[in-house]
């Protein structure tokens, strides 16, 4: 049988495979569908200090190959999610997760951050300083090296688990500021997050979503995701968790020779609720299929 395991700062996981944050809730809504222990672990819902209800409506368009999403972070908050959200999935997922921590302020970000690693059921702080249609945070903190830098700092002062942080693809050049949270102390990284995107309906002559702009995910993003993780994998020496466009093991296994750790499944688990699964259960024939024993010996094997 081959060997799928990965590790993440010292967290083994039994397969590189994480669903992504806000494409798979808060995790046990699917363990009606299947049993969720197969997964490698899971990102939850992005949570900030305060309950959000995010942006108006509509919120989604679709694409080619893909859609655009602006909902805003939508989220019940920190202490909510910590008291209520986090016990469901603990009845239901015996696995370490990771917690998709977003933020208005350094302040918030930190202070989340602390409950969060307090909080059993957690391995990883997945720092999100990278969302794209949230006015006044979000990816304001993603695009200035400097302000990255600052959030990881602070955020890796005021705790002790891992601090990986999600980049944006809304740059000139992701290793810029790769490079700036390795610096501030970053565990890891995270990449890429959505690219920000818009429709405009013909009829209305109008932007489809309310918020005029939002993030756009979907097999579409593959090529740009996988450039990304390629360029960050040779500019640090921290783990990288890779995303965007992920849909098949053959998705898996080349983001991994790109330079990814372990791997997120974003917006195939809002076109099919059993992608996560269906990928997992694939990869073992397709790890045959190309003379791979061990998932963990191909990490950055493009290079």
């Amino acid at each position: 049988m081959p060997d799928m395991s990965v590790t993440l700062s010292g967290l083994t996981l039994t397969n590189p495979i994480i669903p992504a944050s806000g494409t798979f809730g808060f995790g046990y809504e699917f363990a009606d569908l299947y049993d969720i222990n197969v997964l490698g672990s899971l990102s939850m819902k992005g949570t900030t200090k305060a309950p959000r209800f995010g942006n108006p409506t509509p919120r989604i368009a679709e694409i080619p190959d893909g859609l655009i999403n602006s909902v805003g972070l939508q989220n019940p908050g920190v202490e909510k999610v910590i008291s209520e959200e986090l016990p469901k999935l603990r009845q239901v997922y015996s696995k370490p997760v990771l917690a998709n921590i977003s933020g208005f302020s350094v302040d918030e970000f930190v202070e989340c951050a602390k409950r969060f690693d307090e909080a059993q059921g957690v391995g990883i702080l997945e720092i999100n300083i990278s969302c794209p249609n949230v006015h006044g945070g979000g990816m304001s903190f993603g695009t200035d090296p400097k302000a990255a830098a600052a959030v990881t700092e602070a955020v890796k002062k005021a705790v002790k688990k891992p601090v990986y942080v999600k980049l944006t693809p809304n740059v000139t050049d992701i290793t810029v500021i790769a490079k700036a949270v390795e610096a501030a102390g970053a565990d890891g990284v995270c990449l890429i997050n959505t690219l920000l995107g818009m429709r405009i309906d013909l009829k209305r002559r109008r932007p489809v979503i309310a918020n005029k702009m939002g993030g756009m995910s979907g097999p579409c993003l593959l090529p740009l995701a996988l450039r990304m993780v390629y360029q960050v994998y040779e500019t640090v020496n921290i783990p990288i968790i890779g995303m965007g466009g992920v849909a098949s093991a053959e998705d898996v296994v080349e983001m991994m020779l790109a330079g990814a750790s372990a791997v997120e499944v974003g917006a195939a688990n809002l076109v099919d609720p059993f992608a996560c699964k269906r990928i997992i259960e694939a990869l073992p024939e397709t790890m045959k299929k190309y003379n791979i024993e061990k998932l963990k010996d191909i990490i950055g094997g493009a290079h």
